[in-house]
């Protein structure tokens, strides 16, 4: 949908048209002549406040390592660019991943961990608000978590980046990612507070093939990764992953057990 106005259009639309375009991009659009400056000011900054104070509460470490000139100047490329889909504020996050994902070109003074962190922190938000785990059908909170088919939160959200995202902030920039990614895993507590977890690529493999293979049983699982591994003591990974199993439902990262 275009949001310049076009001669053959109703006056009222082109007055509307052209009343957005200067509110989204002032320095680009020209501001309606029938509409006095400062009145226009007062739109122009509160719509910007409104989106710039909202990208600062998704995005809390993002904003406070970036230079406020330069932090300005991302938000307005994202208010003057990106056509947002959804009208609700919890979503504004999922828009600006969008923005940095597909319009936004990369600027000096661009961290380079840019979008990895902008994800990370917004997974927080995403996980704190999910209701994916409202119709989960039946499960055993005390099932066999070895024999039984263990049930992986839906809430939780099995990551990996190639910065160390969580650990990022005023004192931790790092400048180029690690020889080795970071895996981590961000999930909601039996009393809905969030957390992350970092863990190594076993477990991130466990967690991977948790969701890939709902029909499996802990064992199944357990030996595949035994086998992946080439491991010469398969029966020390299955311990070994049958502690870690008890460890996950104790987080409420595995909900327990279910008929698959």
């Amino acid at each position: 949908m275009s949001t310049s106005p076009e001669p053959q259009q109703p006056a009222f639309q082109r007055q509307q048209l052209a009343f957005t375009a200067h509110i989204r991009d002032p320095e680009t659009a020209p501001r309606p002549r029938d509409i006095p400056a400062e009145r226009m000011a007062v739109y122009t900054e509160l719509f910007f406040n409104g989106i710039e104070d909202q990208l600062s509460t998704c995005f809390p470490v993002l904003r406070e390592i970036t230079p406020d000139d330069h932090w300005q100047a991302l938000v307005r490329d994202f208010f003057a660019r990106h056509r947002c889909r959804s009208p609700l504020f919890t979503e504004i996050g999922l828009e600006f991943l969008e923005y940095l994902q597909q319009e936004r070109e990369p600027q000096p003074g661009d961290w380079p961990f840019l979008l990895e962190l902008a994800h990370y922190e917004y997974v927080e938000l995403a996980v704190a608000i999910s209701d994916a785990d409202a119709q989960l059908g039946d499960y055993d909170p005390n099932g066999d978590l070895l024999n039984g088919h263990p049930l992986l939160a839906p809430t939780a959200w099995n990551l990996s980046y190639s910065y160390p995202v969580h650990r990022i902030g005023p004192d931790y920039l790092p400048e180029a990612p690690d020889a080795q990614p970071t895996h981590l895993v961000v999930y909601r507590d039996r009393e809905d507070a969030v957390h992350f977890l970092e863990i190594n690529p076993v477990t991130q493999r466990l967690l991977q093939l948790l969701k890939e293979k709902p029909e499996a049983s802990g064992l199944d699982l357990l030996k595949q990764i035994a086998e992946e591994l080439r491991h010469p003591e398969p029966d020390s990974v299955i311990r070994a992953g049958a502690t870690l199993l008890d460890e996950l439902h104790e987080r409420n990262v595995i909900l327990g057990t279910h008929q698959p």
